[in-house]
């Protein structure tokens, strides 16, 4: 019986600083307004979890955290989205 080994000559495995990155944020200052800039920016950073991802892996959770932090958070989407119902009726 022969093993292959797959690391070379499956494109499956890619290094995690080779694979393709999302262009990122960007955000253009115009006439020298800086201060307009970075609440832009704060603004983009926030919308893209970053922060919230970044912070979520400083420490390490545990599976069954994990588990209950998402049925948390579904929940949360659920009642919003249900309120949201509520309102347009």
């Amino acid at each position: 019986m022969t093993y292959k080994n797959n690391y070379n000559s499956n494109k499956r495995y890619v290094k995690k600083d080779d694979r393709p990155r999302d262009g990122g944020l960007e955000v253009t200052v115009r006439n020298g307004d800086l201060e307009k800039a970075m609440r832009v920016f704060k603004k983009k950073v926030q919308k893209s979890g970053i922060l919230k991802e970044l912070k979520a892996k400083q420490y390490y959770e545990k599976p069954a955290e994990a588990k209950q932090r998402k049925k948390k958070e579904a929940v949360k989407r659920w009642r919003k989205l249900q309120k949201k119902l509520e309102e347009n009726s």
